[in-house]
């Protein structure tokens, strides 16, 4: 395996919940950080700005630099991409984190709100990685890594909130498509999922207060997952549709406690995580 020792990472939304984790995990290598995100001033519901963020990736080893960045907005990328160049020299990995979430059916889902997810989820993720491909081209070991979900076509997923999975799964299709598209060219592109609620911010918000927080894992699951992904060979890796825990108890984890304050049997369940992807037999005992 690889470290990510003088890697440079593009991570949009980084500001905080799994974008930021993802982040310090990475400069626990050593690794440098492009943080992309729109909080430069404190939100009044969501903790933590690009500067926060940035002294937290500092304290773990890491190099940060902060970029008020909307990934709606192609100038606004490409000039993030850029001030990332002109400061790091290139860049190796892609996080296509930022997302947009709205849980409401047809009726009750408004024409802004349906843009605002399409346009940071689907259009956002297909943007950033655009612009980020031509300098990860040049990397000798290229990612790009979806926070996005298995392509499962269960009605299930699709009747109760049907613009926000339309949107998630428009990152998916991204996997798909640019692992294939790319392949040849030794550019790794996966997704990664939590089987579980995430405890952040952005949940606590759609889902209801602290009750869903007390029975959500870490939000260092998903940045140790994404590290196993990270540091993996982008040519013999690609195209993968991975689970958190799955992946984590393939690469040697055993030890899921870590990652809740309480048992298997008592966390969440997330959206998306088709029904035939069990989960390993260590994540149940923990």
């Amino acid at each position: 395996m690889n470290d990510l020792k003088n890697k440079t990472l593009f991570v949009s939304g980084a500001s905080r919940g799994i974008g930021l984790a993802i982040a310090k995990r990475a400069a626990k290598d050593g690794a440098n950080i492009i943080l992309a995100a729109k909080t430069a001033e404190p939100h009044p519901k969501l903790p933590g700005t690009i500067y926060t963020a940035a002294d937290e990736i500092i304290e773990e080893g890491g190099q940060a630099l902060p970029v008020i960045c909307d990934i709606r907005d192609e100038e606004n990328v490409r000039d993030a991409v850029n001030k990332g160049l002109d400061h790091f020299g290139g860049i190796d990995i892609c996080v296509n984190n930022a997302s947009a979430i709205q849980l409401t059916g047809t009726l009750q889902t408004d024409m802004k709100r349906y843009d605002l997810m399409n346009q940071i989820n689907a259009r956002g993720t297909f943007l950033v990685s655009k612009v980020c491909l031509p300098h990860l081209l040049k990397s000798d070991n290229p990612h790009i890594l979806n926070l996005s979900p298995p392509l499962d076509m269960d009605p299930k997923w699709f009747g109760p909130h049907v613009a926000y999975t339309m949107a998630k799964f428009g990152m998916s299709l991204c996997v798909l498509g640019m692992a294939e598209e790319f392949k040849e060219d030794g550019v790794a592109v996966n997704a990664l999922w939590p089987r579980t609620a995430v405890a952040t911010a952005a949940i606590k918000n759609a889902l209801g207060g602290d009750s869903i927080m007390n029975i959500s894992r870490s939000p260092e699951i998903m940045a140790d997952a994404a590290y196993v992904i990270l540091t993996k060979d982008s040519k013999e890796f690609t195209g993968n549709f991975c689970i958190d825990d799955n992946l984590l108890a393939d690469n040697g984890v055993t030890d899921f406690s870590q990652y809740a304050e309480v048992p298997f049997s008592e966390l969440a369940p997330d959206f998306f995580v088709p029904d035939d992807i069990e989960p390993p037999e260590a994540a149940k005992n923990s």
